[in-house]
């Protein structure tokens, strides 16, 4: 049955801007919020009218479901700003497709594509002047449904609420990071849910990456489940290892996600002719790679950092450093994809998508 939309979008605006209490300069990620989010509940079988209202604190029952079952997926994806003063967002309907394909491993209820959209682009218009110019600057942007009905019985929830909330932004990771290469926790399984944004898959990195992190590492490199034999993902990044001149990924699978910036990262390369060997990969040969000089870079993709250079990493107690190279692939790639998204370069692949 296809959803449209009923009723107008109801907006409610703000009756003042803190926007002047903001430090552009010196932003925390994900720390700041616009002055308004949007808000639409699912309620006795179907989707309501959309809001866009004040951004503010929520009332719900203590019962509410997403707090005892972890009925709760997300996405991430970034508004830009061009030298014009032009809006643009990146492959949103990726993001769309993946919010719907992580909510229905969850049994939650699908979203209409009109009602998203729709909400989307008022809440940026309405939001504009938080949406800085300025190669980096961004604005942050998190879709996300909760279950919201009030009961404990081990179920999926007949009520949902899902909301978009933004935050202005920067660079989210500084510098090189160093990563462990996992041993023995893992971040999804076979059967599992890691393909999906789950808020629970990212729920059960903090313990590993605090170990790490008391190790002297920031970071993560996820193994499989099974054997712990092979690469898969890098922190909340998938990650790409380049051996010589190939480069090197994990397959998506029921484990790991189907990152847009990865698969954005991909197309660039094959169009540049760069090899890209898309298979399961040993941390074995890595190990061999970094010892026999082969290993020239390590990097996550992901939304909020783009590209994440690694500069080293560990593993059954051996710490490999990998040579910072000249004209690295990494910063290639970062370039040539934020200049697409700043409407720096011509658009090829019709990513860009004007607000």
């Amino acid at each position: 049955m296809k959803n449209t939309i009923s009723q107008a979008l109801k907006i409610s605006e703000v009756s003042e801007s803190k926007i002047g209490q903001v430090d552009f300069e010196n932003l925390n990620f994900g720390k700041i919020f616009t002055d308004h989010m949007f808000v639409c509940d699912y309620v006795n079988g179907e989707w309501q009218t959309p809001e866009i209202v004040p951004y503010g604190p929520l009332t719900m029952e203590p019962s509410a479901r997403v707090f005892h079952y972890g009925q709760a997926v997300f996405e991430g994806m970034k508004a830009y700003k061009d030298d014009n003063g032009d809006t643009f967002l990146f492959r949103p309907d990726e993001n769309f497709k993946r919010i719907n394909i992580s909510a229905e491993r969850l049994a939650i209820p699908e979203f209409p594509e009109d009602y998203f959209f729709e909400g989307l682009n008022a809440l940026l218009k309405l939001d504009n002047e938080w949406i800085k110019p300025g190669y980096g600057n961004s604005l942050y942007i998190r879709p996300f449904v909760i279950a919201t009905q009030a009961s404990v019985s081990a179920s999926e929830a007949d009520e949902y609420k899902f909301m978009i909330i933004c935050s202005p932004a920067q660079s989210y990771y500084s510098g090189d990071v160093s990563v462990l290469v996992a041993e023995k926790f893992s971040r999804s399984a076979n059967g599992g849910f890691g393909y999906a944004k789950a808020a629970g898959n990212y729920a059960g990195q903090f313990y590993p990456t605090k170990l790490a992190q008391e190790q002297g590492y920031q970071q993560v490199i996820w193994t499989d489940a099974n054997t712990h034999e092979y690469m898969e993902e890098a922190g909340t990044m998938n990650v790409f290892f380049r051996v010589n001149d190939t480069l090197l990924t994990a397959p998506v699978s029921d484990r790991i996600l189907d990152g847009v910036t990865r698969k954005s990262l991909i197309t660039i390369a094959e169009k540049e002719g760069i090899k890209v060997d898309v298979r399961p990969v040993k941390v074995s040969e890595i190990v061999e790679a970094a010892k026999n000089g082969s290993l020239k870079e390590v990097f996550g993709a992901g939304t909020a950092a783009v590209v994440s250079p690694v500069k080293a990493f560990g593993y059954k107690g051996e710490h490999y450093e990998i040579e910072k190279q000249e004209n690295s692939y990494a910063s290639y790639f970062k370039k040539a994809l934020m200049d697409i998204q700043y409407n720096k370069a011509e658009d090829t692949f019709s990513w860009r998508y004007k607000v």
